[in-house]
């Protein structure tokens, strides 16, 4: 059933998002004094109609997508040509321009406010730099950085928000030096620390559970199932233990990561553990693995109960675009560069209802967190119609922001047999890329993401 709820979300959204769409076209050319013939919420078969100040306006039973008319159309289907000044046609140029440009501005609208109002909500993660995480790499070109200090930068990509900064840190290789840029908070001016990886054997008990020691009295991982091999191939843990501690060293202080993989080889690790209720010792010969210190880059939470806070999250909010067009371009590199696959930069509404589906069939969160994941998947998407409308394909905006701007250009309109060929390209891009998302699609759900 989960699937279902999932086609009947993702169709409902983006229904809605188009509808708003269409609507801001509409409202703008109403602002601008434009003839308006028909608004269409939705499309197929009219569920309701109605006349309002010489616009039909109606909702349709398909959810799928909507509609704003300019043109009156005859009894045969074919626009009828006029010279009523009050046409979109016959508009000047930086009003059809407007026009053209309010469809995906709402859109970006709807994603910056939807962020706002989830950082409102839950609070939000800043881009400031905290305290080191405790053994991570540090600093060490030209200064230590100061904890509240802004990161401007990774490598010399540029970073807007938490989102396209945790992804330059996600993929990025651990083994290499990273150069952060910071901003400081007290000169204002831009310094560089480098992160320098530090190569360590990390001992494995080849246990698999929860680590997280907060969920259980005894403060302590929760073993959920043992490799056959732990321990030399004689395993001593069983599923349901609590792992407590390690060499005598509770595996829920906070600088425990930094204790264990500092560890120097030992043959054996004396581990404490609960099992029905009581605590034993046991010696285990560890694996021991090569490991990469943790990049350490922590930053700043904080929840919207301030002015100055206030506007911090509506200033990240604004910047989400931003952030995520940054995302596509970095993704788009690494196509090019082999390093990512084609099939996953490029998503349908096969892979939409998909990766709804995964929040909405995730059993370990409430349904508080799915919903918030929803609404952010929601926010994502909006901002990514707005930039995909700009293309400069038949039936989106960006074909006829395309002719106005080159008509601005060159001073007059375009004849009909060039704007009759950027059509038919056009026509014949967007086929190519709706047949390449729909393979993209199917071979994600093939291969996994």
């Amino acid at each position: 059933m989960s699937i279902v709820r999932s086609i009947i979300f993702v169709i409902i959204m983006l229904g809605v998002l188009a509808s708003l769409h269409e609507l801001a076209h509409f409202w703008v050319a109403k602002l601008l004094k434009i003839k308006v013939y028909e608004v269409s919420l939705f499309v197929g078969p009219k569920l309701l109609s109605w006349k309002h100040k010489g616009v039909n306006f109606s909702i349709r039973l398909i959810p799928i997508g909507a509609y704003v008319r300019f043109n009156e159309i005859d009894e045969e289907g074919y626009v009828v040509e006029s010279d009523n000044p009050e046409l979109l046609v016959n508009q000047p140029r930086f009003k059809r321009l407007l026009v053209s440009l309010a469809g995906p501005f709402m859109n970006l609208l709807i994603g910056i406010i939807t962020f706002f109002i989830m950082f409102g909500v839950m609070g939000f993660a800043s881009t400031q730099i905290g305290n080191p995480i405790t053994g991570a790499q540090t600093g060490d070109v030209a200064a230590e950085y100061t904890p509240g200090d802004t990161i401007k930068a990774i490598n010399g990509t540029k970073v807007y928000t938490s989102f396209d900064l945790y992804f330059e840190l996600e993929n990025d290789d651990p083994g290499e030096v990273m150069i952060v840029t910071l901003k400081s908070q007290e000169t204002g001016k831009n310094y560089d620390i480098m992160l320098t990886p530090e190569f360590v054997k990390k001992p494995l008990l080849l246990i698999y559970g929860s680590s997280n020691t907060e969920n259980n009295e005894y403060h302590g991982w929760y073993v959920d199932s043992v490799d056959e091999a732990q321990n030399n191939g004689n395993p001593v843990l069983e599923p349901g233990d609590y792992v407590t501690h390690i060499n005598g060293k509770s595996v829920a202080d906070d600088d425990f990561e930094y204790f264990i993989y500092h560890l120097e080889d030992q043959e054996y690790l004396t581990v404490t553990y609960v099992r029905d209720g009581v605590s034993s010792d046991v010696e285990i010969i560890p694996k021991y693995v090569d490991y990469v210190s943790t990049r350490g880059i922590r930053t700043l939470s904080y929840t919207i109960d301030s002015p100055e806070h206030f506007f911090a999250a509506l200033g990240y909010a604004a910047k989400m675009p931003a952030a995520i067009g940054n995302i596509t371009i970095r993704g788009i590199k690494q196509i090019i560069s082999g390093q990512e696959k084609a099939y996953n930069l490029l998503s349908g509404p096969i892979g939409i209802t998909t990766m709804v589906n995964d929040v909405v069939k995730e059993e370990e969160d409430t349904t508080a967190e799915k919903l918030t994941t929803l609404i952010m998947i929601s926010a994502v998407i909006s901002i990514a119609l707005a930039f995909s409308n700009l293309l400069p394909i038949p039936g989106l905006d960006g074909i006829q922001i395309v002719f106005i701007v080159v008509e601005m250009v060159i001073g007059h309109k375009l004849s009909d047999k060039a704007e009759r060929r950027l059509t038919v390209a056009g026509f014949i891009f967007i086929i190519l890329l709706l047949i390449l998302a729909f393979i993209s699609d199917i071979l994600r759900i093939i291969f996994g993401y």
